[in-house]
């Protein structure tokens, strides 16, 4: 990536290092002091122009390579996401909003999301539709005053309880096809007619909610995009969201931590265990391809669903196959000082967070199944 990247890098280092906590084990934790931690992190990469580092100028950013925003990426990850939240936002929303959003939508969401101010949730899994979100049954009805009345439920919504603006998807015609009659609504979430529920889990708070939404107005200002045509859209999302979560950089952040932290035990382990080790480094360096390979097709326009799907099921297949092995080393480590404390926590917690990566932003097996019709079109279905 070049001598920028590698300044860059540094930059993010010190930045986590001088006001990142060392404990700090994400934003989404019982303790309300992470989620400050996150917010104030935000707000200081967006004074030094690096939260929204790839964005145009115009709409807040530095206009810098796709590059060096994946370097910002692959190091937030690595750390814990110190962005908290955020990174929906830098990642999916804003992009979302530039590419389909109206200029008055544009003044309105771009600036705070670059400055680190505000937080977003995703409207789209319910409760019988998840992996076949055009099934959902929220439904966006005409008000007979030119707007919309929505009613409905969603679930999994990570980061309700915390969100101010919601990307909701609604159903507001019937077509031939499910995927017809689709539309974005951009809603706040300080409107009384949203409910939301949080979901307690061993993730922690915030991450899984019930959001209910009862005869919530709407008006054309809010739509994104065109009505009935949301499901374009939302491919545009799967793909930005697929790709902009570096899980590998973490795993392979604590795969290179090992040895140093068991130090002379790690020459007795098995040799079985320290070769599943150099497997899953090795499977890290495979995904790292994969998303370069993404970004580089994403930056030029010629992403597909396939494309999307291929890194999705490598790094999450990664994400549950490192944690396996890094459990089985964490047995091995004493509890006799602080780097291996810390050590045993980072583990836990991704341990913890892999146990859901294969479901979450479309399960293994829809990105399985993306994944063949893409190969399939791509031989002219033979």
């Amino acid at each position: 990536m070049g001598k920028r990247a590698g300044d860059l890098r540094r930059e993010l280092r010190r930045l986590v290092n001088e006001q990142v906590p060392e404990h700090f084990l994400g934003a989404f934790t019982d303790d309300p002091a992470d989620l400050a931690t996150a917010q104030q992190f935000c707000r200081t990469l967006a004074e030094r122009n690096l939260l929204c580092l790839a964005w145009p100028e115009e709409f807040g950013g530095g206009a810098a390579s796709v590059w060096e925003q994946t370097v910002v990426r692959e190091e937030m990850w690595a750390h814990h996401e110190p962005r908290g939240a955020q990174y929906m936002g830098v990642n999916w929303v804003g992009p979302i909003i530039m590419r389909h959003g109206t200029a008055e939508q544009q003044r309105t969401h771009l600036p705070p999301i670059a400055a680190g101010e505000v937080i977003w949730c995703q409207g789209f899994s319910e409760p019988e539709a998840g992996s076949d979100l055009a099934s959902l049954r929220t439904t966006a009805r005409p008000d007979g005053a030119g707007g919309w009345s929505v009613s409905g439920q969603k679930i999994w919504t990570s980061y309700a309880t915390m969100a101010q603006w919601c990307f909701l998807l609604a159903r507001t015609s019937r077509g031939e096809k499910k995927q017809q009659g689709l539309t974005i609504f951009l809603v706040p979430m300080d409107d009384p007619a949203i409910t939301v529920r949080p979901i307690r889990t061993m993730l922690g708070p915030h991450h899984l909610n019930e959001v209910f939404f009862d005869d919530l107005r709407v008006t054309g200002a809010d739509v994104l995009g065109t009505v009935d045509q949301g499901w374009s859209i939302v491919q545009d999302v799967m793909s930005f969201e697929r790709v902009g979560i570096a899980r590998y950089a973490r795993c392979e952040r604590l795969l290179a931590a090992a040895p140093t932290v068991l130090g002379p035990r790690w020459e007795v382990l098995p040799a079985e265990l320290r070769g599943r080790w150099i497997r899953m480094l090795t499977h890290c360096r495979r995904a790292r391809l994969l998303a370069y390979r993404v970004v580089t097709l994403q930056s030029s326009g010629r992403i597909t669903p396939g494309d999307a799907s291929a890194y999705r099921i490598a790094v999450t297949k990664l994400d549950q196959d490192s944690a396996e092995v890094l459990m089985d080393i964490a047995a091995e480590v004493g509890h006799d000082d602080h780097r291996a404390r810390w050590f045993l926590g980072e583990v836990e917690d991704h341990w913890r967070y892999s146990q859901a990566s294969t479901v979450s932003s479309g399960s293994i097996e829809m990105q399985r199944i993306l994944l063949s019709r893409s190969m399939l079109a791509a031989g002219g279905g033979r």
